[in-house]
């Protein structure tokens, strides 16, 4: 009696160590005899791989231990641009694809992934408005008709307010979900403090302990510090000769637009020229401009200072997204711009175009 008791104990220990929770990742990807596919996932802002494998006849098994949570990872095949991103949870997940198509491997398995599927799959109309859109101004940019530009930017506009409300519902209707703090964080640059305050508060317990969302709350107290009414943060960068220029010293100015651009940004060149005619009307009237770039090569910076006439003074660290100013204000993503009044308090944010013309008309008032 007493040797069946204890086959029995170790039959269940057997069972308890076979059923400790891991990750498996089973790959069918045709075409890809002998190459390596990593897994990865990003970390701190850098990609880090968990585990790697080299494929036979297109087949192959990555695997680790648990993982704290479902988080989203990427599959990569070797040195290539060629990959795909799922749902990374203790289960078996199959990945079955064909290496030129690699983004398009379907994925099953991970329970996560699905939700998160199902999401895409409900806004793929959405989606495919916006790339027939895309291509018409692609088309129209080729022609220069401007009139015709306009009018498809509207249309664009309308489409990615849609798919954001569609992101947004949602985080509200999935509090409980790992899907949840992926999409969050990819619209919380859309956000203001206290839209974004609301939306953390909603969530389960569990997901608003993960790290994505620490990593959110973090910079919430970064964004209240940059609101519509607080006092703009002090710094100073050298400006274009070497020479350190403070904030402050450019603070009494009736109107300061702390400007976050860069050369290499598209969308900030094109809306150079709204500012420069801003500045033109308006600067005798004590409208000024403090340029922060977030560029990493000096001459890229000078040359488009000159080449779009930008005449007013301009700062920068040279040190890219890692820009101290940026961080300090919670800047992610460029053109991005404050607008302060003499006292330095900071009156507006991101107003571009007429937004940005008819907010210092009303301040100043017109010619």
């Amino acid at each position: 009696m007493k040797k069946s008791i204890y086959l029995f104990a170790v039959i269940l220990l057997m069972a308890s160590c076979s059923s400790e929770k891991q990750y498996v990742v089973k790959g069918k990807i045709d075409g890809s005899d002998s190459i390596t596919f990593y897994l990865q996932k990003r970390e701190a802002g850098k990609m880090v791989t968990l585990d790697s494998a080299v494929s036979k006849k297109g087949v192959f098994t990555l695997k680790g231990g648990a993982v704290d949570y479902p988080q989203l990872v990427q599959l990569v095949a070797g040195n290539t641009r060629k990959r795909t991103s799922f749902y990374l949870e203790n289960s078996v997940i199959t990945v079955e694809g064909a290496l030129d198509s690699l983004f398009k491997a379907e994925i099953t398995g991970s329970k996560t992934h699905d939700e998160y599927k199902s999401f895409v799959d409900s806004n793929k109309p959405l989606s495919d408005i916006y790339s027939g859109i895309y291509s018409e101004y692609q088309k129209a940019s080729q022609s220069g008709n401007t009139a015709l530009l306009a009018e498809i930017e509207k249309k664009a506009d309308s489409v990615q307010n849609e798919m954001l409300k569609n992101q947004k519902n949602f985080v509200l209707n999935n509090p409980s979900s790992y899907v949840t703090p992926s999409i969050l964080g990819s619209i919380s640059y859309e956000m203001e403090a206290e839209e974004l305050e609301t939306m953390i508060g909603k969530l389960d317990t569990t997901i608003a302990a993960l790290p994505p969302i620490v990593a959110l709350r973090e910079r919430l107290v970064q964004m209240k510090a940059v609101a519509i009414g607080q006092k703009a943060p002090d710094f100073t960068m050298n400006d274009v000769n070497g020479n350190p220029v403070s904030l402050s010293s450019k603070i009494g100015a009736k109107l300061l637009l702390v400007d976050f651009w860069a050369a290499w940004c598209g969308p900030c060149r094109k809306e150079n020229p709204n500012v420069v005619r801003v500045y033109n009307e308006f600067n005798k009237k004590g409208f000024d401009v403090f340029g922060v770039s977030l560029d990493q090569k000096k001459e890229d910076w000078v040359k488009a200072i000159a080449d779009d006439k930008l005449t007013w003074t301009h700062v920068s660290d040279l040190q890219y997204w890692s820009n101290a100013a940026a961080k300090t204000y919670a800047v992610n993503s460029i053109p991005a711009n404050f607008l302060l009044d003499e006292t330095g308090t900071i009156i507006g944010k991101n107003l571009r175009g007429e937004d940005l013309y008819n907010k210092v008309k009303e301040v100043l008032g017109g010619k």
